[in-house]
């Protein structure tokens, strides 16, 4: 059980972590509180809650990533590496790739209210 709880500890110090030095992140998670607030408004369906709950986790999930890959690159290779950069490229590719996504499915979701 111990072993349980430290593992939620590391988990929230990750979340944490990303919220305190990520821009990106805390844009997201914003923007995610956002739509939340919107949806509670709207009185949105549970099929619709499900849809948008998991497009907001897919984007914050996807950012964490990202940011845990560049990371562990900068520390492997400080410098300038060609095949670091095209790394670093394609974890920002799968994060834009995820947020454009989630936004259409939002939009979609979204077009039944407004």
């Amino acid at each position: 059980m111990n072993k349980l709880i430290k593992s939620f500890d590391w988990a929230t110090n990750g979340i944490s972590t990303a919220w305190c030095e990520e821009a990106n992140f805390r844009i997201e998670a914003l923007a995610g509180f956002g739509v939340v607030m919107l949806g509670i408004y709207l009185g949105f369906s549970q099929l619709e809650w499900v849809i948008i709950i998991g497009c907001i986790g897919l984007v914050l999930s996807a950012e964490m990533v990202n940011t845990a890959i560049e990371d562990l690159c900068d520390r492997i290779e400080p410098s300038h590496d060609p095949v670091i950069g095209k790394v670093k490229d394609i974890m920002s590719g799968f994060v834009l790739i995820v947020s454009v996504t989630s936004l259409i499915v939002g939009l979609i979701v979204f077009s039944n209210y407004l």
